[in-house]
């Protein structure tokens, strides 16, 4: 017998392709090929490559990526001190590059990312390690207001975080050419 999605699980699925919806363009075509990159889905280069820079760029991505592994790997499953610099010090370089990039330019881009690439265990250090990346002096200072203006005061002072895993991921679409789209 196939499993069912519960009612709440598509309501959240749903919400979870609206926020996506309300980025722009660019993020979304950047968090798409990311998950590509992170999440080893499909050929970067050949998909999402349309010129020498931007081939430069994914091959950089996917140098940074690599070290993805290590870092799902020491995730904390508490807060404690001794636990927290092995993992946040990675996951902070890891976003100071998407920042760096300059598309991913709000919290919650970051965070919609960064569950997908790490899973939802990792919400709680997001805001500590966007903060980080975001106040570095490589960015540019109207980008650094930008980012940490985005941060709400709910988001950075949570005191609890939901578990529940990402149901969306979004992938490259196909366009279609109206001809080809029956009457």
């Amino acid at each position: 017998m196939a499993s069912r999605m519960k009612p709440a699980q598509g309501a959240m699925t749903l919400a979870e392709m609206k926020e996506f919806a309300g980025f722009s363009a660019a993020t979304q075509r950047y968090i798409r090929r990311s998950l590509d990159i992170g999440l080893e889905r499909q050929d970067a280069m050949d998909l999402w490559s349309r010129d020498i820079v931007e081939a430069a760029s994914i091959r950089a991505q996917a140098r940074i990526y690599e070290r993805l592994h290590d870092v799902r790997a020491m995730l904390p499953e508490e807060p404690d001190l001794s636990s927290v610099e092995p993992f946040l010090a990675p996951l902070a370089m890891l976003t100071a590059f998407d920042l760096g990039q300059g598309r991913i330019t709000t919290f919650s881009a970051y965070r919609f990312l960064y569950e997908r690439l790490i899973g939802a265990e990792v919400r709680p250090w997001l805001p500590s390690a966007f903060c980080a990346a975001a106040a570095l002096p490589s960015l540019h200072p109207d980008l650094r207001r930008k980012l940490l203006q985005s941060i709400s005061e709910a988001a950075a002072t949570a005191s609890g975080w939901s578990n529940r895993q990402p149901a969306f991921f979004p992938q490259w679409v196909e366009k279609v050419s109206a001809a080809a789209l029956p009457n």
